[in-house]
């Protein structure tokens, strides 16, 4: 809460938890590093709460680089230019992106 740019990040796991604390599973789409650090930590407290035998749910935590890489090859992202242009325009609206050259989007074995 002392960083107003995580505050959005905050709210997103917020809201996963009180879910998951009334049984449900959640999962949140979060790239930043700090809301994945804050959603790592509220994943594995929810996991220790099952442990000790609480009837809690779970939260699971994805990044649009795992959505990304699902969606290659299929109808929505048909090749490489199609990736290209997608990221390009997520980057622009997502500062917790990498170059798209930083990642493995492009590899080979992915579009074979």
């Amino acid at each position: 809460m002392k960083q107003p740019r995580d505050l959005g990040e905050t709210m997103v796991v917020a809201h996963a938890v009180v879910a998951a604390e009334e049984g449900l599973s959640v999962t949140v789409l979060i790239d930043d590093g700090r809301g994945a650090q804050i959603a790592t930590a509220e994943i594995n407290r929810l996991r220790r709460l099952r442990a000790a035998g609480r009837n809690v749910g779970s939260i699971g935590l994805v990044s649009t680089l795992t959505v990304l890489e699902r969606t290659a090859t299929t109808p929505h992202l048909p090749d490489r230019a199609a990736m290209r242009t997608t990221y390009a325009r997520l980057r622009a609206l997502d500062d917790g992106l990498p170059p798209i050259e930083n990642t493995n989007l492009l590899a080979s074995a992915r579009w074979n």
